[in-house]
C-alpha cells in the first residue's frame, strides 16, 4: 500500500497479534488431524460421505499448517532472520499461497461433493450403493485434488493479472450459486417427499421405518448446510476485500474496509476451526470414534 493511498484514509490498519494466528492454526490443525485419523482408523466410516469429510479435513489441515508456516516466516522476517524480498523467500511465499489457494478450492469442492452425496442418499436411496461406489468416490477425490492443485498454481503464478483475480472471484460466486441451487432444490423435493410420507396410512411399520430413514438423511443434509453456511460467513469478507481491490483501490471508504484485512484472515482461518466441531456435534458415529480416540488408551479394548 503506497503513501498516497494511506494519506487519503483516516482508518488505521487493524493489526492482529501473532499469537492469535498461531493459536487458531494449532487448534485447527489438531482438530482436523484428529478427524482424518478417526475416519481412517474406523472401518465403519469408510463410506463415500466420510471420505469426502476426510478430504475436507485434510484440506483444512494443510491450510492450518501453511498459514502457521507463513506467520513464522513473517516473524523471522520482522526480526531480520529472513529477507522480505529475497528470491528464495519469494518462491517460498508463492508455494505457501498456492497451498492456501488449493485448500480453499478443495474446501468448496469437498462440500459440493458432500452435498451431491446427500442428494443421492435422499432421493436415490435404493440405487445409492450402485451409484456411489468406493471406486467412484476415489476417482472423484482424485479429480478434486488434481484440479484444485493445478488451479491453485495457475492462479498464484498469474495473480498479478487483473483478469486472473476476476476469475478467482467469479469462481467463488459460481460455486456459491451452484451449491445454493442444489440445496434449494434438495429441500424443495424434501418438503414434497415429506408430504407424501405423511399422506400414507398411519401406523404402518414400513411408514415408520421410512420416516426414521428420511429423518436421518435430512439431518445429514442439514449438517452439510451448516458446513456451507460456515464457509460462506468465513470466506465472504475476504472475497469482498478482493472485489474492493479491483473496483476502488484508492477510495478512502474502501480503504477503511481494507484496513480490516487481518481480521478477514482471522475469520478465514477460523473456518478450519469450526468445521471439525460441526462434525463432532452433528455426526454420531464420528463423535463416538473421536471420544474413543481421546479417552481410551487401548483402542482395541475400546472397539
Amino acid at each position: 500500500m503506497n503513501d498516497s493511498i494511506m494519506n487519503h484514509s483516516d482508518c488505521p490498519e487493524v493489526v492482529v497479534p501473532n499469537p492469535v494466528f498461531f493459536t487458531i492454526g494449532a487448534v485447527s490443525f489438531a482438530e482436523n488431524f484428529l478427524v482424518v485419523v478417526a475416519i481412517i482408523w474406523n472401518r465403519k466410516l469408510h463410506l463415500p460421505m466420510y471420505c469426502f469429510i476426510c478430504s475436507l479435513a485434510a484440506f483444512h489441515t494443510i491450510a492450518s499448517l501453511t498459514k502457521t508456516w507463513e506467520n513464522l516466516m513473517i516473524v523471522f522476517a520482522n526480526v531480520g532472520h529472513l529477507e522480505k524480498k529475497g528470491s528464495s523467500e519469494t518462491t517460498l511465499d508463492d508455494v505457501i499461497d498456492s497451498l492456501l489457494c488449493m485448500s480453499f478450492l478443495g474446501s468448496f469442492f469437498s462440500i459440493l461433493a458432500i452435498a451431491v452425496d446427500r442428494y443421492i442418499t435422499i432421493f436415490h436411496a435404493l440405487r445409492y450403493h450402485n451409484i456411489m461406489t468406493m471406486q467412484r468416490t476415489g476417482a472423484v477425490l482424485g479429480v478434486i485434488w488434481t484440479v484444485c492443485g493445478g488451479l491453485a498454481v495457475l492462479l498464484i503464478w498469474f495473480f498479478h493479472f487483473k483478469l486472473i483475480m476476476i476469475i478467482f472471484v467469479m469462481l467463488f460466486f459460481i460455486c456459491l450459486v451452484i451449491i445454493c441451487f442444489l440445496y434449494v432444490y434438495m429441500f424443495m423435493l424434501a418438503r414434497s417427499h415429506a408430504r407424501k410420507i405423511a399422506a400414507l396410512a398411519a401406523g404402518g411399520r414400513n411408514n415408520h421405518q421410512d420416516q426414521q430413514r428420511w429423518g436421518s438423511n435430512m439431518r445429514g443434509a442439514l449438517t452439510v448446510t451448516i458446513l456451507f453456511g460456515t464457509l460462506v460467513v468465513c470466506w465472504a469478507p475476504f472475497f469482498f476485500h478482493l472485489v474492493i481491490i479491483m473496483m476502488c483501490p484508492t477510495n478512502p471508504y474502501c480503504e477503511c474496509y481494507r484496513s480490516l484485512f487481518q481480521l478477514h484472515v482471522v475469520l478465514l482461518m477460523s473456518h478450519a476451526l469450526f468445521d471439525p466441531a460441526i462434525y463432532a456435534f452433528r455426526i454420531a458415529e464420528l463423535r463416538h470414534t473421536l471420544r474413543k480416540m481421546l479417552f481410551c488408551s487401548d483402542w482395541k479394548l475400546c472397539s
